[in-house]
């Protein structure tokens, strides 16, 4: 028997569990499989409409108490680095920024490993070992690259990035670092030198992942001028954070079926019923 992919992706949803940015509540994903014909028109469509990639799904948060989690992006021209930004660039100077293709390497496993135990010990990913770790990396049906910046005298690897090239801009899917050097504030500067290859490259925009109003491990993103995030259906301009609080209500979240009926595939731009 030939068995074919669905025409339509399919979209699910997954068990709630413990939110890893507001206590006391519950997290859930809307997600479809990367899969068949046309991969990288549909990551292209649904990034931007709010949605990331790891590996082949393409996932966005669709948690029944809260739209805390907002897809964020960085306006390249409308971005203009603050003096401390300024001075985080010139900090890093020293580093050699080298980009490849998504092949894993014992080296980013090493400085991988010693980022989570550092940074995120309790976190989803802490017990990944070196074969998900290359899973995490190499396992991408699109165009992506991975991003090393290397010490220029040591070529000691101090920085990485996985990064999707998208029509309209860069997507820093997952990034890593020296935790041991907090003094070159590491993940501000490789969102700074990722701003440069969009604007290098002619691409408008460069996608971060998510903001979260009222989460210390975000607030970072909230420095960055230029920045735009998807909510209520649309990009909009965040000039001010405490205009998005009321995302974390209880009731500022639509029933799963509105939100599958709103997304917009790259066959038709109308509405998947």
């Amino acid at each position: 028997m030939r068995h074919t992919l669905p025409i339509a992706p399919q979209f699910y949803v997954t068990a709630p569990q413990p939110c890893p940015y507001l206590d006391g509540r519950m997290e859930r994903k809307l997600f479809t499989a990367l899969q068949g014909d046309g991969v990288e028109q549909l990551n292209n469509s649904l990034s931007q409409q709010g949605f990331r990639r790891s590996q082949n799904v393409l996932y966005r948060p669709s948690c029944s108490e809260c739209s805390a989690c907002l897809s964020a992006r960085i306006d390249v021209a409308a971005f203009t680095a603050s003096r401390s930004q300024k001075r985080t660039l010139k900090r890093n100077a020293d580093l050699e920024r080298r980009a490849t293709s998504p092949w894993a390497t014992e080296d980013q496993y090493s400085l991988f490993r010693d980022y989570l135990d550092s940074r995120h010990a309790d976190g989803g990913m802490a017990d990944m070992d070196v074969f998900e770790y290359a899973a995490l990396i190499e396992e991408t049906p699109i165009r992506s690259r991975v991003v090393e910046y290397n010490d220029r005298e040591t070529n000691a690897l101090t920085a990485v990035s996985l990064t999707d090239v998208l029509e309209d801009g860069l997507s820093m899917v997952y990034s890593f670092y020296r935790p041991n050097l907090p003094q070159r504030s590491l993940g501000t500067f490789m969102i700074l030198d990722h701003i440069e290859i969009a604007r290098e490259a002619g691409l408008p925009y460069v996608y971060l992942g998510y903001w979260v109003p009222g989460s210390a491990k975000m607030g970072y993103k909230a420095k960055f001028t230029g920045l735009e995030v998807y909510h209520g259906g649309s990009w909009q301009v965040m000039s001010d954070p405490s205009a998005f609080e009321d995302t974390a209500h209880p009731l500022s979240t639509d029933p799963i079926a509105e939100q599958v009926a709103n997304i917009h595939l790259p066959e038709t731009r109308k509405p998947y019923r």
